[in-house]
């Protein structure tokens, strides 16, 4: 009987959980700085129209092609781009404001994956 491999299948765990953890949580760290800092920006708001964004923030730095608006359960969805960060609207209504940062996957909505 082999009496070794539990407690190397112990070993191994314990090493992976050590390795795995810490990025886990570096994970939820930078997310939790990022809404923090969108906290503290000026930034449209949710449920603001198209018009109310345009007038407060000034117009956008381009206007990406809408997507989706096939059926009432798709509706077109619109992005405005600031420097800085895009606007989303569903119709003509702000849903979220996103940051342009080098670690999310907003960097560039024009070329979707």
């Amino acid at each position: 009987m082999n009496t070794f491999k539990p407690v190397f299948t112990a070993i191994a765990l314990a090493v992976a959980a050590v390795v795995v953890a810490p990025a886990a949580f570096a994970g939820d760290t930078l997310l939790m700085q990022r809404v923090q800092q969108e906290k503290g920006m000026n930034l449209p708001t949710k449920g603001m129209s198209m018009a109310d964004v345009e007038r407060r923030f000034g117009a956008p730095t381009s206007k990406l092609d809408p997507r989706g608006g096939g059926s009432s359960k798709q509706p077109q969805i619109n992005r405005w781009m600031y420097p800085g960060y895009i606007v989303y609207f569903e119709r003509s209504h702000v849903v979220h404001t996103v940051l342009n940062t080098p670690a999310g996957n907003n960097t560039n909505p024009q070329n979707p994956k």
